[in-house]
């Protein structure tokens, strides 16, 4: 049974002194996670982006609209929409810590981006060079990869995997030119990345979970995999409480379901040494704002997929999204830190991951976000972080579909 364990009493009562809320003591019982059931027909193409989004996208493209031509003409300036790009699949990619050794990690996810990003510039121009270099780009790796191999397997495999779905559904279902080996870039989804990402990783920091859930939440899609689909949100309907906390939760955060984390002490240790919990705080706050950033783009990415898969879970985690999106960008947009946070220091950079997250809570939900509404804004066109985030202002910023 997991017991609450008190650090000790002049570290609690320093931190108690500075600021809102630092306590200790056994968490709550917490609800068992909702399942997302899977719908009865898949909606495509739906991985991230629907065909109404995407129509929306290039109406406003076509007409010169801001910020979606800004963002159109970022994207098409960068070396993934280029026409004379070679791919570089392997069979085996290796990727350490870090990406070290880096064995295929790069190529394999700018290979992934790039296919993405010919199908967005398929989808707005109509121009089939796009199209067939987005088949070109999944056909090379659908015919060599077999597997991922070394310590960021999981990651890279949640990185890759969540982007190819995105480029498969776009172009399969509607590019008219045909694409014979749609079916073996289908299997490599499920024989060589699903296994990698579907059971997820409990015990590591949060962003891998929910990122690996994103990818086996679209390649489910893609593969019309219901019992997948149905495995993958039971998990990310457990990591998201778990990653970010509410005063709603109790006097601390949620322990991570399925991990070995048990006791207090090794609660405050995943959350890397943060005891003062506060409405958005992130279990990797305190590490930096690039993998939070992670967890924003996926807790965003898995929703948004939901919802156009015909389930919006945006009502039942809107509180933390928002919170979570708040807390953050008010330290992006310059507040000083104060010293009951991360020891007083934080290491900025979020990264283009707001726009999905603000779209859904302000544009459709109307919901005020002033600190969100202020970074986002003033960072578009988001673009990409070269691993899985690509092209957010283009087609989610004020998309009301």
């Amino acid at each position: 049974m997991r017991t609450g364990t008190t650090v000790p009493a002049l570290a609690l009562a320093a931190a108690l002194v500075a600021a809102p809320s630092a306590v200790a003591g056994p968490a709550p019982a917490a609800p068992a996670p909702r399942t997302a059931a899977a719908p009865a027909q898949f909606t495509h193409p739906g991985v991230l982006v629907s065909r109404p989004q995407l129509d929306f996208v290039r109406t406003k493209v076509q007409a010169g609209a801001q910020p979606w031509k800004a963002a159109y003409d970022q994207m098409l300036a960068s070396t993934y929409a280029s026409l004379s790009r070679t791919p570089k699949p392997r069979a085996i990619v290796e990727c350490g810590s870090y990406s070290n050794p880096n064995y295929g990690c790069s190529d394999e996810r700018e290979d992934a981006i790039a296919a993405y990003t010919q199908a967005l510039a398929w989808y707005i121009t109509r121009d089939d060079r796009h199209a067939r270099k987005a088949i070109e780009l999944m056909d090379a790796w659908s015919a060599v990869i077999q597997d991922h191999t070394n310590s960021n397997a999981p990651l890279q495999s949640g990185w890759a995997g969540s982007v190819w779905p995105r480029a498969a559904e776009i172009v399969k279902y509607t590019y008219t030119g045909g694409w014979p080996n749609a079916g073996r870039f289908a299997t490599m989804l499920r024989n060589v990345y699903l296994p990698e990402v579907i059971d997820g990783r409990p015990n590591s920091n949060g962003n891998w979970e929910l990122i690996m859930m994103e990818a086996a939440q679209g390649i489910a899609v893609h593969v019309e995999d219901r019992a997948a689909y149905d495995k993958a949100m039971s998990i990310y309907n457990g990591r998201v409480p778990a990653y970010v906390y509410l005063t709603t939760d109790g006097s601390q955060p949620k322990y991570p379901p399925r991990s070995s984390i048990d006791t207090y002490t090794e609660l405050v240790g995943y959350w890397h040494g943060e005891t003062t919990f506060v409405d958005g705080l992130a279990q990797e706050t305190c590490r930096d704002f690039g993998h939070t950033g992670y967890g924003v783009a996926s807790i965003s990415h898995v929703a948004e997929t939901s919802r156009i898969q015909g389930q919006d879970i945006y009502p039942q985690i809107k509180d933390r999204l928002r919170h979570m999106l708040g807390f953050h960008t008010k330290y992006e947009n310059g507040e000083p830190v104060p010293s009951w946070l991360c020891g007083g220091s934080l290491k900025p950079g979020l990264g283009p991951v707001t726009e999905v997250g603000f779209n859904a809570l302000n544009t459709r939900m109307g919901i005020a976000m002033s600190n969100t509404q202020q970074y986002t804004v003033s960072h578009r066109p988001q673009g990409t972080e070269n691993h899985y985030v690509a092209w957010e202002t283009l087609t989610h910023a004020q998309n009301p579909n």
